[in-house]
């Protein structure tokens, strides 16, 4: 698995507090050599089966940006003629062109971050998009991708149970293959937590976002799309292959600022900051460094509280052939527990959350930690 992170946006959103910025020409291109140099100097003809361009946002990169990027990943890696090739884009950013562009490169699976189709909650994200923008790109998209998601989000300003339904009604129009769901979460660093501080942000109650979560649930499997991990819902053999490595414990590359890698022991990430990173790079100075040494308890909670986000659970048999320990006998009791509590269920060889489970996966996961 391999993910490019492009900090690059042409807006930052007012929820946003991913590593992005509004960024000019030139550091773009310092930023697409640096993550060269560094793709040459990690490349170690791994296999792999995934690609994920994330962001920010890739698609304010050129063609000729993402072109340069690939041939790097192309020349250090072994790459599966079936791997599975995303990138992000939000609607605003594409045309034609850009798309036979990026289908030429080799992308076969676009991500658009749509996040709503009503014009007035768009204004207040701060999106660069209408809904329109969203339509027509969507439908632009699956002229030339047979893979086409979208995200969404619920419980933001203004948002109630009629604008959500008006949003299924364009996913019911637009049939795309896979749909993200994320619930917002006002974060530190953003315009939306000093709006909130202040008073100012219109936020639906907890309640009404409980009842939007149980909207989209039951709304997303009548529409054809099956649930196979918490906020992600996929038309079948649609699931995101590279989002699910991550989940099962797969070993990641994760190239550019603020990155991060896991090589099955230790976790790194990179410097965060763009400039600190370009400059660390070409002077040869350390731009990663080792975030976790992952021990064997941490592997196995990884093993457990990773797992349990898909629809399918874990297995008890594979956990005892990964670490040679019976899982009833290190997390009998937190099994037991979550059981009684009807958020976790045992069939057989298989443990997995409950529907009530999935809408309060945090706590349980918090108790696979030792």
């Amino acid at each position: 698995m391999i993910y490019i992170h492009v900090p690059f946006c042409q807006r930052k959103c007012n929820y946003c507090a991913f590593n992005s910025k509004i960024s000019g020409d030139s550091e773009k291109n310092f930023y697409v050599d640096a993550l060269i140099r560094e793709i040459n100097l990690r490349g170690d003809n791994f296999f792999v089966e995934t690609i994920y361009f994330g962001g920010g946002t890739p698609t304010t990169l050129s063609l000729n940006q993402l072109e340069k990027i690939f041939c790097a990943i192309m020349e250090n890696f072994s790459i599966n003629e079936r791997a599975e090739v995303t990138i992000e884009a939000n609607p605003g950013t594409l045309d034609e062109n850009f798309l036979r562009g990026l289908k030429f490169l080799g992308f076969n699976r676009l991500s658009l971050g749509v996040q709503s189709f009503d014009d007035d909650i768009l204004k207040i994200l701060g999106r660069i998009h209408d809904s329109q923008t969203a339509i027509k790109n969507i439908a632009l998209a699956k002229k030339f991708f047979k893979n086409v998601s979208i995200d969404l989000m619920y419980g933001l300003p203004n948002q109630n149970l009629d604008t959500l339904r008006r949003d299924f009604e364009q996913i019911k129009q637009l049939d795309v293959q896979h749909v993200s769901i994320y619930g917002l979460e006002i974060e530190e660093s953003t315009k939306f937590f000093q709006l909130a501080r202040a008073g100012k942000l219109n936020l639906p109650t907890e309640e009404i976002c409980a009842d939007m979560y149980d909207f989209i649930t039951e709304n997303l499997p009548a529409l054809g799309y099956f649930r196979y991990e918490i906020s992600n819902f996929a038309k079948k053999s649609f699931e995101s292959r590279h989002n699910c490595g991550y989940w099962t414990g797969k070993k990641y590359f994760g190239f550019g600022a603020g990155a991060h890698s896991f090589d099955g022991k230790f976790r790194t990430s990179n410097t965060r900051d763009v400039m600190t990173y370009i400059k660390k790079v070409f002077t040869g100075k350390n731009f990663s460094e080792i975030e976790e040494v992952v021990t064997k308890n941490a592997a196995m909670e990884e093993f457990c509280f990773l797992g349990l986000r898909m629809v399918d659970g874990i297995s008890a048999k594979i956990f005892e052939k990964n670490f040679n320990e019976n899982i009833f006998e290190v997390f009998g009791a937190v099994i037991d527990k979550n059981c009684r509590l009807g958020l976790l269920n045992v069939d057989g060889d298989k443990i997995f959350l409950t529907k009530r489970g999935m809408s309060l996966g945090n706590e349980v996961f918090a108790d696979f930690l030792f």
